[in-house]
């Protein structure tokens, strides 16, 4: 015990320098923390717009970030024996122990440079599916969709996707430069019906749905044509009739805005079911068995 004051007392009355590097790296942490969260509070009370205000205070931690840790490597590198020796212990030391911290390091820095995904995009990255809601150093997180939900709606989980993914998967954005997708719908009459008749109700109604988002969608090309080859030339819609076990299917192929797909589907939906209901020549066909006796 007493050995454990003379050492306690010796610190205190001539402190070596690992430990005065020791004191100024937690002043160092502190002084930046606080700097971080005071920075922060006179964004929120100051700027109104929730997406400016966000991009804000990321841009604010970088910079914070980025400071302290220069300032964390001057406490450090004069006990080195050189810059070089500093940078060759870091650097093999990072490398070794945070691969894939680089890695995502690297992947956010691609995601901000190339511009793959923004706050807000509809992505897909492997297996999550989800909108943008953040994009920081080491993670990108997304407010999830699909899964267990049907047409894209949110699922209410959060999701956090390691940047470094975008070296090993393939990055889908459902918004970015093209914010609309090809959407199907399909229904199912009995082979007694006037299948004909069905196509030429389901032609009609989705024309005139089609119209406004086919004329902004052929803009949306004619901007798009400048920067990347596209081969987009029919985007009207069209109904295809096929031959089903139970009947005869007709599918629905239009164009919709990426978030409304399930919208699209319930109004479209809605519609065919009232015009079919007043048709006594159209009736929906359902998996049925039919008995015959030997002799009939």
């Amino acid at each position: 015990m007493n050995d454990f004051f003379q050492w306690s007392k010796s610190i205190y009355e001539s402190p070596s320098p690992t430990v005065i590097k020791l004191l100024q790296t937690l002043a160092v942490v502190v002084i930046f923390s606080i700097l971080s969260f005071v920075i922060k509070r006179i964004i929120n009370n100051h700027v109104q717009d929730l997406r400016k205000r966000h991009l804000y205070r990321t841009f604010s931690s970088y910079i914070v970030f980025l400071i302290g840790f220069l300032v964390f490597a001057r406490v450090w590198i004069d006990q080195m024996a050189s810059v070089t020796m500093f940078l060759s212990f870091l650097g093999g030391g990072i490398a070794l122990a945070l691969h894939q911290v680089i890695m995502s390091v690297a992947g956010w820095l691609l995601i901000i440079l190339k511009g793959y995904y923004n706050i807000g995009d509809r992505i897909e990255i492997g297996s999550v599916k989800g909108d943008v809601i953040d994009i920081s150093v080491f993670y990108t997180t997304c407010m999830e969709i699909g899964n267990w939900v049907g047409a894209d709606q949110s699922t209410g989980r959060m999701a956090q996707i390691p940047n470094s993914q975008v070296f090993k998967e393939t990055v889908y954005n459902y918004t970015r430069g093209f914010e609309y997708i090809w959407n199907e719908i399909s229904f199912l009459v009995t082979f007694e019906s006037d299948w004909k008749k069905a196509e030429e109700i389901l032609t009609k109604a989705i024309n005139k749905y089609s119209v406004e988002v086919t004329d902004k969608v052929r803009r949306r090309i004619q901007k798009m044509s400048q920067q990347y080859w596209i081969s987009y030339k029919i985007l009207t819609p069209i109904v295809y009739t096929t031959i089903k076990d139970s009947g005869v299917q007709l599918t629905v192929r239009y164009i919709t805005d990426v978030k409304k797909r399930r919208t699209s589907e319930v109004k479209f939906s809605r519609e065919i079911l009232e015009v079919f209901n007043k048709e006594k020549s159209i009736e929906f066909a359902y998996p049925t068995t039919r008995f015959y006796h030997r002799g009939e």
